[in-house]
């Protein structure tokens, strides 16, 4: 394994992960819910920066590495699927659009897994609308996390609800955007292959029989 400042910015980002959500288990007597909105908001931001960081980082100093193309999004996804459960606990988010985003961050990073095997990783590159579909789903969670006035004449919790809408909506839509990429690959004949017996092999012939022949 590779270790170098991106992927300790990786490692941070998963450290960060039982951090962040051990912020909403403090007793209230120590933290008010409005401080833990502001903790757990600057934590996920945090994660948020240190994954565009890393990635920056690794493709200007040139460190980037099988590893930490493997690590990184398994991060990403970790840090939002917590995000996203402790909304839906919070009373924040539906539950149904929280299984929707992180239904298909799953189904998306297995059917990457499986084109990489196939050696067609870049037919399901990251698109733009997957970038759209990012940045709408860190909007509605720093949006919903927070939960109070930040920016005046903005509700923060509006925001959030659509930004969470939106999010759900381009993650169907990236989803299927990604599988139709993939179709022709996967119905293809890709897989492993057998080879036919060639017309030109000789016949096996039953010794014994051959004997009664003679």
């Amino acid at each position: 394994m590779v270790f170098n400042l991106p992927t300790a910015l990786t490692w941070l980002r998963i450290v960060l992960i039982p951090v962040f959500v051990g912020v909403y288990y403090l007793p209230e007597g120590w933290v008010t819910l409005g401080a833990k909105n502001w903790i757990g908001m600057s934590v996920f931001a945090l994660a948020a920066i240190t994954d565009w960081a890393d990635g920056w980082l690794a493709r200007r100093w040139g460190q980037t590495s099988a590893f930490g193309a493997f690590l990184d999004p398994v991060a990403d996804k970790l840090m939002v699927a917590a995000a996203l459960i402790v909304l839906v606990q919070l009373d924040r988010a539906d539950a149904w659009l929280a299984i929707i985003i992180i239904g298909r961050e799953i189904a998306i990073s297995a059917l990457r897994e499986w084109m990489a095997h196939l050696g067609k990783a870049k037919s399901v590159a990251v698109a733009f609308i997957g970038k759209v579909k990012t940045v709408a789903q860190i909007t509605a969670i720093v949006a919903l996390l927070l939960y109070q006035p930040l920016i005046p004449g903005v509700n923060t919790i509006i925001l959030g609800t659509v930004a969470l809408w939106v999010a759900a909506i381009l993650t169907l839509w990236s989803m299927f955007h990604y599988l139709r990429l993939a179709a022709p690959h996967l119905a293809g004949n890709d897989g492993p292959k057998t080879i036919a017996p060639s017309s030109k092999t000789p016949p096996l012939v039953d010794p014994k029989r051959s004997q009664k022949l003679k």
